[in-house]
Parts: structure tokens; sequence; C-alpha cells
């Protein structure tokens, strides 16, 4: 067993109530590290095509990295997978904090849940022992009651905990997993997978402190490198959090406005997190062993009172259920924000269906009886906060729109198709593909739908290669280029993210190539590289991409919607849009890097070169 690991996965049948403890070896490891790696295995050898996601036959998968749990900033985070209630494809979520370092530390790299329990539960898992225990008493509760009571139920404050709240049980497809209240697996519907299970938490304690790593000087030198120079390469992150430069974003035409339509937002430093910090900011928290601290943590008392303990908006939430809803009001935000985690559900995919609600009903779609008397519109910030309280309950149009965007528009007709903003059926993140090119062809081919995370941000190409020059990008590429040089440094630079949660690393964190791949070594005492560690990430991608073909999707749902070939009504991008043509072409270039056919289908002799041949049979 390599090191950094503890070799053990948990297996938890729910329709049985049996649990069982299965070992990896070496090879499994290193081809799949863990994370997604291990998501995207496990979703490909042991679902049936075209399996429920809702059903008891999906898996669903907590898996750490090698990383996760050790003492070096960035270690903190966890995968969590299922096949998506969403987009009906593959689905899989990051989330920090604490709980994937206390599950190492328990004595497991990941859990799989298969079945369904007949009652509420939760799991229990503590120095590498596992049990289910009843859920009733939890079963309806928010996640910070439930977070309350099971460590009050157990005896001990420094459980961890990852759960759902209502909209989780109420099968919200957008609904997520809350570690500890204030860290979500925000993305395709991990939460709704989870209520269909009637699993309502995990918790979880270990005192295995301290795992067997490598090289633990090392690690002691690159967190000293890391700490000494702070301000220099996480300066940004450590004083504010994400969201610092709303202006920029809205100067840019980066900030999504009106459901993506507009493309001006005059009051946007009313949302900046410098304004969080000089108004409701009480403190900055982090993840396990981070030093960076980058988590805003606010409190406000009145119109809308928010409870700390629910952490604090971050950009996507501050974009999502803010300008994208043409909403200025960061207390509302604020709120909003703090509902969701309460509930468990997606900010990026609440404020979006709430953009696309209010578009519909200012273009006359959705009428007065429709909304029960709220007036829905654009910078209603009373209407907005009302509207995920509806949406999490699924109450009136609420429960229409606790489906998301591409089943909502279906049910709702009338035209709302061109309005809902989404790829693969999952909401576009905060960030203009009008202005990034590249972004919006990784959001069109990434597996997950739409996502922002595993994707290139052109911006930082633009003038300076920085960093990237690790991945072999040498030259600066113009914003509005899409051409080859643009798809090669997307494909270098999605494989490479793809690492990232494998390994589980935050993305924030400054690390370069070569000094994740020294992290790596000096983790698991593989003589790795980053060539290595990069067919890590094509293979993944690949494995994904195969799971997708084999629940039909195809390259006509590798595209953007018709939204972004047309330029915004107002401001910086309002002559501004993706051309078609040069997209379609950009696709074919992308599956050609990729070694995959014209259709996107990955070639034989990918999968071979890969070392993963077996995974043709899957193609059909």
């Amino acid at each position: 067993m390599p090191l950094g690991y503890n070799g053990k996965i948990l297996r938890v049948d729910l329709s049985s109530s049996h649990i069982r403890i299965e070992q990896l070896d070496d090879v499994f490891y290193r081809k799949y590290i863990g994370g997604e790696g291990f998501v995207a295995y496990y979703l490909l050898t042991e679902l049936a095509p075209r399996t429920d996601p809702l059903g008891p036959e999906n898996r669903l998968i907590f898996a750490a990295g090698p990383v996760t749990g050790v003492p070096i900033p960035g270690n903190g985070r966890n995968s969590v997978g299922a096949k998506s209630p969403l987009t009906g494809g593959f689905g899989e979520a990051e989330v920090g904090g604490l709980w994937g370092a206390e599950l190492k530390h328990a004595g497991f790299d990941a859990v799989i849940f298969e079945g369904k329990s007949d009652k509420p539960v939760y799991l229990w898992i503590h120095d590498g022992e596992a049990e289910l225990r009843d859920a009733y008493h939890l079963w309806g509760r928010e996640t910070g009651d439930t977070e309350s009571l099971i460590r009050d139920e157990l005896n001990d404050r420094l459980i961890r905990i990852a759960s759902i709240g209502p909209a989780g049980e109420k099968l919200v497809r957008y609904a997520c997993v809350m570690n500890d209240l204030r860290d979500a697996a925000g993305r395709t519907g991990m939460g709704a997978v989870m209520g269909s299970k009637n699993l309502k938490a995990i918790a979880v304690r270990g005192h295995k402190k301290k795992l067997d790593i490598s090289d633990p000087q090392k690690l002691r030198e690159l967190t000293s490198w890391l700490n000494e120079n702070m301000e220099e390469v996480a300066g940004w992150a450590h004083n504010y959090g994400t969201g610092g430069d709303m202006d920029g974003y809205a100067a840019s035409g980066n900030l999504p406005t009106r459901n993506f339509r507009d493309g001006d937002f005059p009051n946007a430093d009313a949302l900046d997190a410098k304004t969080i910090k000089e108004t409701v900011r009480i403190g900055m928290e982090g993840c396990y062993a981070c030093s960076v601290r980058c988590k805003k943590v606010v409190k406000v008392d009145a119109p809308w009172p928010v409870d700390p303990k629910y952490g604090g908006p971050e950009y996507e939430a501050l974009a999502a259920l803010g300008s994208d809803c043409g909403i200025d009001d960061l207390k509302a935000v604020a709120k909003a924000n703090e509902i969701c985690n309460r509930n468990s559900v997606d900010v990026i995919s609440t404020g979006a269906v709430i953009a696309f609600a209010m578009e519909c009903y200012e273009e006359g779609i959705l009428t007065d009886e429709d909304t029960e008397g709220l007036n829905l519109r654009f910078g209603n910030a009373q209407a907005m906060v009302e509207m995920v309280r509806r949406t999490v309950q699924r109450r009136g149009l609420g429960d229409i729109l606790a489906e998301g965007v591409r089943r909502a528009a279906e049910r709702i007709g009338k035209g709302a198709e061109k309005f809902a903003v989404h790829v693969k059926g999952q909401e576009v993140p905060m960030h203009e593909p009008r202005l990034k090119r590249s972004l919006g062809l990784g959001y069109a081919v990434s597996p997950t739908g739409a996502d922002h995370q595993h994707n290139l941000h052109d911006m930082g190409l633009a003038t300076a290669v920085g960093s990237y020059s690790g991945l072999g990008i040498l030259e600066p590429i113009p914003l509005e280029d899409l051409g080859p040089r643009k798809v090669r440094a997307l494909m270098y630079v999605v494989n490479w993210r793809v690492v990232d949660n494998c390994l589980l690393m935050c993305n924030f964190l400054p690390w370069d190539y070569q000094q994740q791949t020294e992290i790596t070594r000096a983790v698991t005492g593989w003589n790795t590289t980053a060539w290595e560690l990069m067919k890590v990430g094509e293979r993944v991608t690949t494995m994904a991409r195969i799971f997708n073909i084999r629940e039909g999707f195809g390259r006509e749902d590798d595209w953007l919607p018709e939204r972004f070939f047309q330029p915004a009504t107002m401001g910086p991008l309002s002559n501004t849009a993706v051309d078609a043509d040069n997209f379609r072409k950009a696709v074919s270039l992308y599956y050609g890097m990729m070694g995959w056919d014209e259709k996107g289908v990955p070639t034989e002799t990918k999968l071979e070169e890969l070392g993963i041949g077996w995974a043709g049979k899957y193609l059909g």
C-alpha cells in the first residue's frame, strides 16, 4: 500500500444494512489516485446503463485523495460522486473543510453506498469501525440542527459531519452535501442522491492524527515557503476570499447579470468581498491544516438575520444570488446563501433557476398566478429570498424550479426554453463564455455539464503565461482566440484540474505543477512525475466521457446555450458573442487532441495508450 493512504474503503449496502471493508492494491491507487478517479472507475464499472439516478441501484461515493488529511495547506478536500439526477450523466463534486481529513484519520480512503434504507439513517464511522444508526429524529431538520443532535447523541463535539437538509430529502435535483454547515459539494445534485437513499448524514471521528507519509521534511519546507510568502502568493484569498474584484468583473463583462442577458451592473461594489469585510464579516475560517483561511464568516441582524455558523457568501453565491438576479442588496444575498446552506442546495443552480424565472416573469411567460402574487422581477431582493425558500421547500413555483432550468423550462413551455441557461442540464456558473472563449468550450465538453473549476479561465493567458509554462504553454494567447493554441491549452489545464480532483488539492492554493508533483511524491513515496499525473487526469476525463456516452450523450450535447451566441444587451459585451462556426471547429479540435473521433467517442488506440483498454466494452 502506498503511503498517504489507509488501503481500505468502506462498502455500505443500505438495503440490507450490510457493511464491509474492501482493500485495494497498489496499482489501483496509482492508476486512479483517489477522488474523481475513484468515482469515475466505480460508476463506470458498477452501474448498469440507464440506471435511475434516484433509484437504489445508483452508487454514492465519498472519496478522499492521498494528500487529504496530511499536514500541508490545500489538503482538506474530498470528492462526492454518483450518477447525476440533474443531468442524467456523470456526477461529481468536490468539497473542502474538515470532513475528508477526518475520514482519513478514521481509517478509510473512501465510502461507497448502494441500495436504499427503508427508513432514515446516518452512518457513524469511528477509528476503523462503522455502523448505521437511526435518523428518524433527524429527518426534516436543517443541517445545523442535524449536526448538533448527532454530536450530542455521540457525545463528541469534534465529530465531523457531512449531511443533507430538507432540500436533499425532497430530492431537489441540485441539492448538495454539506460538510460541517459551511462547505458544499455543490454541483450535480449529490444531495438528492443522498436523500433518495434515506441517508441523512455521515458522522466521522478518527484519532489516527498522523498519516504515514514518505517525506515529512519536504512537506514542512513547502508549507514554510507558502507561509513566508502568504501575502504575495495568496494574499487575495487570505484577506478577502473570492469575490474581491466585482467592479473589475463588471467592467470586463465577466459579471453575469440578469440571467446572462445584460452586461451592465453599476453597483457591483456593493457585493464585493471588500464591502463584506467592512460591513457584515466577523471572521475568516479555513480547511484542515490550511493557513490561508479564505472562507468568510458573516453575521447579519436585520432585516434578514444571518447565523454565522453557516459561513458566508463566496463569489459564486454573490453573483448567482446577486447580479444574475439583478440584486445588489448584500444582506439579502447573505440570507439567501444561509438558506441554501441550511437546506443543502447548490447556490449556483439556485440563483440561476431564480434568474431564469425572473426573466420568464418579465417576459409574461410566468404570471402573478404562477408566482402566487410574488413580484418576481429582476432586482426584487425580497422576492429572491422568498423564492429560495419556496424552492428548497418545493412549494408552488418552487416545486418546478427545484427540477433545474432544463426541466423547468420544459414544464413551463411558452418559449421558456430560450431563457434556460445550462449545459447538459446543469446551470452555467458565474463566468461569461462570451468573454472567456475556452471557458465556454470547457463548459460544453465537461462531463458534468457546465463547470468552472475543471476549466481554463482565459484571462490568465491573455497577457502572460505565468505558471502555465509548466504545462508547455509558452506564449500568451489572445482573449478572443479559440483556435488550436487555445484548445490545446484548455485540454492541458482541464486534465490537470482533474488531477487536482483526484489528489484532492485545492486549486485556489498557489502550488505550481512541479510543487504539486513534489507534494505527491513526498506523501506517497512514488517516483511519480508531472507527466504521469497528467495521464491520470486524461484517463479519468476519458472514463467520465465513456460513462456519458453509455448514458446516451453525444456530440450534440457538447454545446452552449443559444444566449451566448448573441451579444449581451448592454455593457462591455454588447458587441461580443461566441461564433457558432468557430465553436464547432473548436469542439472538433478538442476531440482530436483528446484522441476521440468526430463524434466524441474515445478510440480504441487512445484507451490502450491510457491503460484502460478494458473500458472499451462500455461503449457498446
